[in-house]
């Protein structure tokens, strides 16, 4: 699953985040076995995972976790630091809300609406998507609700066609929800397993988009009672604590049941995904860590616990 998020990107610093705790807060790991001594020691990793995009909340709670264990006298080397802070990483992806499973509906067609700002890689996403859901022996229908840009569309009908999956959209300038709405009614019709509707990228600052968003959802309600089943919201995993505000804002205007972290290959301050967890308690089910439909995996918590931190 989140094996190669880091070790894909040829541009990326060599060295990893563990690598970086060592040089400023391992100096003398030993002065972790002391009490007395171990706070110095503390400020500095909190450092480090603050300027990897861990985030205040996150941080805080992954430097206790390690402070707790450190006092009871069970870290005493570097591997045995590097094992705590990876559970707690792991852990915190596992509490309150985290399951990376997609919400199935009780029967077909399970609707999926993909949201998110300019930029982050929705079109793409949803390309990825259906090629995995495809190869799951699923079978798919995509609605090009972005009706802003032509290029969107075409780029989406492509994905559709590489994939197997049906496609519908509409004429640049269409409205939204009405495409929206159409590609539901073509899934029911056909008998399609999942529809997902791709959706305009959209500022979270802008009252009218965000508006236009939550029609969409109410319209897709509509025409399925329950739907959408899953609301994925797609972030771009190169922005740092941005993600973390505006993912507060879309879930503020919808109900947001999913994250999906673009960009990963492409940034080596992995922290963000703790941080977007932590601030809305929405599972992440996705990791996008390349170009080609084969890349996008599943999310582990246990297994990019590992991967964050070894790079």
């Amino acid at each position: 699953m989140a094996g190669r998020i880091l070790r894909r990107a040829g541009d990326l610093p060599s060295r990893s985040l563990w690598n970086r705790i060592k040089d400023v807060a391992l100096t003398d790991v030993t002065v972790v076995a002391r009490a007395g001594d171990i706070r110095g020691t503390l400020e500095q990793l909190e450092e480090v995972l603050l300027a990897a995009d861990f985030g205040v909340p996150t941080t805080m709670k992954l430097v206790a976790d390690i402070e707790a264990q450190a006092r009871r006298g069970t870290i005493k080397t570097e591997e045995q630091f590097l094992r705590a802070l990876e559970s707690a990483i792991d852990s915190s992806l596992r509490a309150g809300n985290s399951d990376p499973r997609i919400i199935r509906a009780h029967s077909p067609p399970t609707v999926i609406l993909v949201v998110g700002i300019n930029g982050a890689g929705k079109t793409t996403f949803i390309g990825k998507l259906s090629d995995l859901l495809r190869r799951n022996k699923m079978s798919v229908l995509v609605g090009a609700a972005d009706t802003f840009r032509a290029g969107a569309i075409d780029q989406l009908a492509a994905w559709a066609k590489r994939s197997g999956a049906d496609f519908v959209g509409g004429n640049p300038g269409t409205d939204p929800a009405s495409v929206a709405f159409d590609a539901v009614d073509a899934g029911i019709s056909r008998g399609k397993d999942v529809v997902i509707v791709d959706t305009a990228g959209r500022l979270h600052t802008s009252d009218s988009l965000m508006d236009e968003m939550k029609k969409i959802n109410r319209v897709i309600g509509k025409r399925l009672p329950g739907a959408p089943h899953e609301t994925l919201l797609v972030l771009d995993g190169t922005i740092g604590q941005n993600a973390v505000a505006q993912a507060r804002t879309f879930a503020e205007a919808i109900p947001v049941t999913g994250l999906v972290v673009t960009k990963i290959d492409g940034t080596a301050k992995g922290g963000i995904v703790l941080a977007v967890h932590e601030a809305l308690d929405v599972p992440v089910k996705f990791i996008g860590i390349g170009e080609k439909a084969s890349d996008l995996e599943a999310f582990d918590p246990q297994v990019f616990a590992r991967e964050v931190l070894e790079g």
